[in-house]
């Protein structure tokens, strides 16, 4: 694993991948931290005796965290320190991890949620670019990128299956699980994590007027796309938070334009590369999550499956963990990022459109294709977009392109569970008959189906794009793959 210098080729040194492998352990433990949770729900709801609502509060509180903080997070990493920042929310999620799993009572449990939220909004950032800044532009980063985004994936695909099988033990497990596993992460990254010296940190003090800007902004926008899971809930109020959340992003450029040291340079929207990257970021995110929420309502509620069949049957989608790091790099290297892209978001289409086809008599095998599919989307489009995000921007500003390309995975996410919840809703009215469900989960099944096709639609675009333009004094690796 070599970088040039000057002309010098230099090893990556081993520490680095070490750091690599702590990273991809504590990405790896937000994916299954979120999906062992969504499978114990109905067995929380039963011991604790919470109202749907307050269930539904459990994992919204999450989002709101996560998806609020997240951008602050990234700036917060560039400006505070790195690893200082990925030890301490690491340090926090896994303490708040554990109150999760004592808690007797409902707000208990939404605090816990929340908390734990917020500090993944802080820990991915850092680590993200924690990696960006460790590894070279080039082979190397992109084989970083494409193994961490990948292990993301696979987490939580993984945990669907573990949460099924810690749920037969007690749903306190799906809690007390992550704490064991930050615990051996945190000491590992204590060992091996180095900071970077002070003088590779932004210069200037702390935007808290542009920081509370945006992180309300970001909070009301995650819950304005989560109260659309609940129309009934009042439509009025719900286009007064989307308002709400506009005004505060409205008075957040304004500070930014006026502020000496911005929390967001603005001029970073200025690479066309970055901003490609992060709407397809939303449309991936929104369409994965979006088809992974119908497919666990089709097999669980239609066909009367377990919460471990479901998660036995999903497991297929997590192939990606193998794929993406074998053969994708090769694939970025022959033929650059936004082909393989393409090709990856092509798949998830495909993957939809043949799910448009299942019936109450569908076997395993007539599914087994759609999630192959989805396993190859993740592997093709996952890391590729953290790479175009991440490519040309100065090492002072990796903390804040991981936030905004973290943020937008999240905010797609919450996205796509909403859209097609809305959707399924509406199509389903007043009916109870397995047909009408099957009838209204292929009208949801449009979601995906859409963000997919508008994804690949963008990703289209940037092959007819110049490589963008870089910062100056940023170099250009050798091997470094077109965007």
């Amino acid at each position: 694993m070599l970088f040039r210098n000057r002309g010098v080729v230099m090893p990556v040194p081993a520490r680095t991948w070490g750091v690599l492998i702590v990273l991809c352990g504590a990405i790896f433990l937000e994916g299954i931290d979120v999906a062992m949770l969504n499978v114990a729900l109905p067995a929380i709801r039963a011991d604790l005796g919470v109202s749907t609502s307050m269930l539904s509060g459990v994992v919204s509180a999450y989002v709101l965290g996560y998806g609020g903080f997240m951008l602050l997070g990234g700036r917060a990493a560039d400006l505070l320190g790195r690893r200082r920042m990925f030890l301490l929310w690491l340090g926090v999620f896994l303490v708040f991890s554990g109150l999760g799993g004592v808690a007797n009572d409902g707000w208990v449990l939404l605090l816990a949620r929340f908390v734990t939220g917020v500090a993944a909004g802080f820990m991915t950032p850092a680590g993200l670019s924690l990696i960006t800044t460790g590894f070279p532009e080039g082979r190397d980063r992109n084989r970083a990128l494409i193994i961490y985004g990948s292990t993301g994936a696979a987490g939580f695909a993984l945990g669907l299956v573990f949460g099924g099988v810690l749920t037969t033990f007690g749903w306190r497990w799906v809690f007390f699980a992550p704490v064991l596993m930050s615990l051996v992460v945190l000491l590992a990254a204590i060992l091996l994590i180095k900071e970077a010296p002070a003088d590779e940190r932004p210069a200037g003090g702390f935007d808290v007027a542009g920081a509370a800007s945006v992180t309300g902004a970001m909070m009301l926008l995650v819950y304005g796309v989560v109260r659309l899971e609940r129309p009934s809930e009042g439509l009025p109020l719900t286009l007064a938070v989307f308002a709400a959340a506009l005004g505060l992003l409205a008075a957040f450029v304004a500070i930014e334009r006026r502020s000496p040291h911005p929390l967001v340079r603005l001029g970073i929207f200025r690479s066309a590369a970055l901003v490609r990257a992060n709407v397809m970021a939303v449309l991936l995110t929104a369409s994965f999550f979006g088809f992974q929420f119908l497919v666990t309502l089709y097999l669980q509620e239609l066909r009367g499956w377990s919460p471990m069949q479901t998660g036995l049957a999903l497991l297929a989608a997590a192939a990606d963990v193998v794929i993406a790091p074998t053969l994708t790099p090769w694939l970025v290297n022959r033929y650059g990022n936004a082909k393989v892209i393409l090709g990856g978001l092509l798949s998830g289409l495909l993957a939809y459109v043949l799910f448009l086809g299942a019936g109450l008599d569908w076997t395993y095998a007539a599914m087994l294709p759609s999630m192959v599919l989805i396993a190859l989307m993740f592997a093709f489009a996952y890391g590729p977009l953290m790479i175009t995000a991440t490519d040309g921007i100065s090492a002072r500003e990796q903390g804040l392109a991981g936030g905004l390309i973290n943020s937008s995975f999240q905010f797609g996410a919450a996205l796509g569970v909403s859209m097609v919840t809305a959707v399924n809703v509406a199509a389903l009215g007043t009916a109870t008959a397995q047909e009408a469900g099957m009838t209204a989960l292929r009208t949801a099944l449009a979601v995906p189906l859409v963000a997919a096709l508008l994804a690949s639609a963008v990703a289209a675009t940037a092959l007819l794009a110049r490589r963008p333009h870089r910062e100056p004094g940023v170099p250009v690796c050798a091997g470094s793959p077109g965007s």
